[in-house]
């Protein structure tokens, strides 16, 4: 191909475009534009002479300036991926982070495929309850969210990736689940600080603060999940917890006091310690 295209070209307009607050720059301008086009991000190398029409240009030009004050490129595109799928997100939801596939990734090393029930508390878009459903045919997943906006989407994910194995309940934690009891009980909960500096930071400003603060020290949440969880764990049960870069100690002392066996905590992409873990053995 010879020539550079006009200013709405593909490669004219991946060029011209600044986003100074962001460190994916390019890659969120490629993702914002091939949504544009409605193709696969290839096809701007592809076809880089390539000329948006009106509506094309007005839409990215609209995305850009919204990336542009921070907000967050899955909630422009409405999707974001997960393990293996591909997720509707809203703004009333967290935005499901790649380590965050370390509960799934753990959950399935340490349960086999024999039929078990599974729960996820504070499922936000689904995410971790679908990707284990999704790798797990035999297990009933349940998932549970006390902001209903949040059980909704999680119930039209499930549908459009068609896993009937999963269901999705409206619950403040335990609260609606009674005696009933999971070998696996799996959460990202809120664990960040209330005074903590990134909230006011990057993407995260945008992100709902009731799924991401909690209390002083971040560990309010899990301090209320450890305590009650025995009473919805089957005996040898797992409860995997995500948390802080610089919380596992706390949170290993904490499954300790409650009872909890076999704690340990594993990395994340980072090698920071990013999810803590324990078996409880009723007595």
């Amino acid at each position: 191909m010879t020539g550079q295209g006009g200013a709405s070209s593909i490669q004219h307009l991946l060029a011209s475009v600044t986003l100074p607050g962001s460190d994916t720059a390019q890659l969120d301008a490629e993702l914002l534009l091939a949504a544009a086009l409605g193709k696969p991000r290839s096809y701007l190398r592809t076809w880089p002479e390539r000329e948006l029409d009106g509506q094309q240009l007005q839409w990215f030009q609209a995305a850009i300036a919204r990336r542009q004050q921070g907000e967050p490129v899955a909630y422009i595109l409405g999707q974001q991926g997960f393990w293996s799928l591909d997720l509707e997100v809203a703004p009333h939801t967290l935005i499901p982070r790649p380590d965050t596939e370390l509960l799934v990734e753990t959950a399935l090393e340490l349960l086999p495929h024999n039929p078990i029930a599974a729960l996820d508390l504070g499922t936000g878009t689904g995410a971790i309850a679908l990707a284990l459903a999704s790798e797990r045919p035999g297990w009933t997943v349940t998932g549970v969210d006390r902001v209903p906006e949040a059980v909704s989407l999680a119930e039209r994910n499930r549908r459009r990736l068609k896993l009937n194995n999963a269901r999705f309940l409206e619950s403040h934690w335990f609260s609606a689940l009674a005696s009933q009891r999971f070998a696996l009980i799996v959460s990202n909960p809120p664990y960040i600080r209330a005074n903590d500096h990134h909230l006011d930071e990057g993407d995260v400003r945008f992100e709902p603060a009731s799924a991401l603060v909690a209390g002083d020290d971040g560990l309010d949440d899990i301090r209320l999940i450890i305590q009650h969880a025995p009473a919805h764990l089957a005996a040898g049960g797992w409860l995997l917890l995500e948390h802080g870069f610089d919380q596992a100690a706390a949170v290993r002392e904490l499954l300790a006091d409650q009872g909890f066996t076999d704690i340990e905590s594993r990395l994340d992409l980072g090698g920071h310690q990013r999810i803590s873990l324990g078996r409880y053995m009723h007595a």
